[in-house]
């Protein structure tokens, strides 16, 4: 496993509770939308064992051609130890990632695809929209539904509707209102349904799509594969 110590080139407030750190990236360093990697903080592995307590998995919130490495989350004021030494951090600061996949690329299947995030989970759909805007090619369009309670919606400027582009963006602040929505686009019975959010919110999430007949292989989640079957089992389905 190869790690790759990385210094902090900026830091952006998108919220009151939310900064995106942009990490340089290494030489040769690529990913590809929707990808995740393992981040760790000084010190992670000064000992024995690794200091899981210093080590997050996150998503990448950017594409390869914006020459940064972005990490978006949430740091509220009661947080974990991780958490807190994430929030004093300063441009210069280093850490380091390893261990980059990708559980949810942009499918190209002639379908339309629907990016269902709850609040700081659009950073992982930011990717796949920008790359959709770049390059649309085998997909129908794209339609990107959000509920976030803080009502400090995310990127705005990217998750804007664009009917042109066959983009359309959503957002909601209650959760009655977003499943009620998503029951609406389950009415696309042939469409790919992307989820990121807690795992709550994931097996909710499922519940609903499989009762409005949207099957498993349709439900695409950041998960590694082995994760999968206790997700979409059927059994989910009420």
């Amino acid at each position: 496993m190869q790690i790759y110590w990385t210094k902090i080139n900026k830091i952006i407030e998108e919220t009151p509770e939310v900064k995106t750190f942009l990490l340089d990236c290494p030489e040769g360093y690529t990913w590809e939308e929707g990808a995740h990697i393992h981040l760790a903080l000084e010190g992670f592995n000064a000992g024995d064992k690794p200091n899981r307590r210093l080590i997050r998995h996150m998503s990448i919130s950017t594409l390869p051609n914006e020459n940064s490495i972005g990490i978006t989350t949430r740091i509220k004021e009661q947080c974990s130890e991780f958490k807190a030494i994430l929030r004093n951090l300063d441009v210069g600061d280093e850490m380091a990632i390893f261990k980059t996949h990708s559980n949810v690329p942009l499918k190209r299947e002639d379908k339309n695809v629907y990016l269902l995030s709850s609040g700081v989970g659009l950073a992982t759909f930011r990717p796949l929209v920008l790359d959709y805007f770049e390059r649309a090619d085998n997909v129908n369009k794209i339609h990107s539904l959000n509920v976030d309670s803080s009502k400090d919606f995310l990127f705005t400027n990217i998750f804007e509707s664009a009917p042109d582009k066959k983009f359309a963006s959503q957002f909601v602040d209650n959760r009655k209102d977003y499943y009620e929505e998503v029951k609406n686009l389950a009415a696309d019975k042939d469409g790919l349904f992307y989820v990121v959010g807690s795992d709550e919110f994931l097996v909710q999430n499922i519940e609903v799509l499989l009762e409005q007949g949207i099957k498993p292989d349709q439900i695409m989640l950041d998960k590694h594969a082995r994760q999968l079957p206790e997700f979409l089992s059927s059994d989910l389905s009420i």
